[in-house]
């Protein structure tokens, strides 16, 4: 078993409230949730700031290939929203054999 994770530190455009940052992730972490049904996806990090995010992404596979494969594409849809900036992606992969 592998867990896949991603955290996207993302830049907003115009926003200048937190009601209005809302408004503007809640539809990313949506697109997300609907094209790729079987990940976990939440904003992370960053709640107090208007203009910068984190969204974290985790997924869980059999294969190491297929939760790269998946966090990429999820990377990718992110990354061409035009109304955000994504500023840096990482990537992290665990396998059940790893200890803590």
């Amino acid at each position: 078993m592998y867990v896949g994770a991603l955290t996207l530190d993302i830049l907003l455009g115009d926003v200048r409230s937190l009601k209005q940052k809302r408004s503007a992730v809640r539809p990313v972490i949506a697109e997300v949730q609907r094209r790729f049904p079987g990940v976990a996806v939440a904003e992370t990090g960053n709640q107090d700031l208007h203009r910068r995010t984190l969204i974290g992404v985790a997924v869980v596979s059999a294969e190491a290939a297929n939760c790269r494969e998946v966090l990429e594409a999820i990377e990718r849809l992110v990354a061409y929203r035009p109304e955000i900036e994504l500023l840096s992606a990482r990537q992290r992969l665990y396998n059940h054999e790893e200890e803590d």
